[in-house]
């Protein structure tokens, strides 16, 4: 029996794929019981005397956090689950091209491996978090120790001072929430602002499953908000994981791979009489957004890894009775 501890499940994609197996999906099961007893005394012309008893048993019992795993078996028995996780960790599968001739697009693979979670917004707020412990030691004259090689860029009696208010009635950026303070080891505000600019495009504000299998590849999963048990702040979720790489297993579908293409088409889109045309305008702004993607710029999976629409996140809980036992026997 695995027993897994979920990060994410998408109930909606799980229900419907169930449903197409199954037939229906059943979300609760009921359970009713009764018994009576019942006597009569005296004569019916004088009257009657009736004495029961009776009970009633009533189960209600949720099967929703039961339906992926009822996925998961269906999909295995009917062979349309492919656990990959070996094919991915073995370098010479990428670098063969085997695995994008093996599976297309679409296809619904099983993969456990490291991997690391990513938020920009969780960036943001850690590096806000570094810069206010940074200026609050300084207001209480214990300062952190400056960089030597930018310690004379501070002036005498600075010690630092939150980033300019916005003009704009838009919202705030993710950035603006960092304060402006002295170089310390090598980090100032405006480099920690920097840093989330960056971030924002290469991973889109949200929460991101990073599976590194084998160096050089990178198998990511963007998890959709308001999805069961992915109910948590983003400083929670961190707080409670981490930032370290671990083991996690995602079941999903392959949503698209890196682009191998390294020329960009002629940005042509005119017809003969002037006007637009729609197709080959789109072609065109998409092949730009690829070639960004493969140069890591925009949130676009990356050759030779692509990008995995995930059912469910978890991991298996590891059973310690057997370590216990290895280790006295010892």
């Amino acid at each position: 029996m695995i027993l897994r501890e979920f990060l994410y499940v998408d109930t909606d994609k799980v229900r419907a794929m169930l449903a197409q197996l199954e037939g229906g999906v059943a979300e609760e099961s009921r359970e009713t019981e009764r018994k009576e007893k019942r006597t009569t005394v005296g004569p019916r012309v004088a009257g009657q005397y009736f004495q029961g008893a009776g009970s009633e048993t009533y189960t209600n019992k949720s099967l929703g956090d039961a339906l992926f795993p009822m996925l998961e078996e269906a999909l295995e028995s009917e062979s349309l689950l492919r656990d990959i996780s070996e094919e991915v960790s073995d370098p010479q599968q990428w670098s063969s091209g085997e695995i994008k001739r093996g599976l297309p697009p679409g296809s619904l693979v099983r993969i456990t491996t490291m991997g690391s979670l990513f938020d920009t917004r969780y960036a943001a707020s850690a590096f806000s978090a570094f810069g206010s412990v940074v200026m609050g030691l300084n207001d209480l004259g214990l300062a952190p120790t400056v960089n030597p090689a930018n310690q004379g860029k501070v002036k005498q009696g600075q010690h630092g001072r939150a980033p300019k208010q916005r003009t704009t009635d838009g919202p705030a950026a993710l950035e603006d929430s960092i304060p402006d303070f002295p170089d310390i080891g090598g980090a100032d505000g405006k480099t920690l602002r920097a840093f989330v600019r960056v971030s924002k495009g290469v991973f889109a504000p949200g929460l991101h499953v990073n599976l590194t299998p084998t160096e050089g590849v990178l198998i990511s999963s963007r998890l959709q908000e308001g999805r069961q048990y992915l109910d948590s702040e983003s400083d929670i979720l961190f707080a409670r994981y981490g930032t370290e790489r671990q083991e996690w297993t995602v079941v999903g579908s392959i949503g698209s791979y890196g682009t191998e293409e390294k020329s960009l088409p002629h940005a042509e889109f005119h017809n003969a009489d002037g006007s637009v045309n729609r197709a080959k305008f789109a072609d065109s702004l998409n092949a730009q957004m690829r070639n960004l993607g493969r140069l890591g710029f925009v949130d676009l999976p990356q050759q030779p890894g692509f990008s995995l629409i995930p059912f469910a996140v978890y991991r298996s809980i590891p059973r310690g009775g057997a370590g216990v036992v290895a280790e006295w026997s010892q």
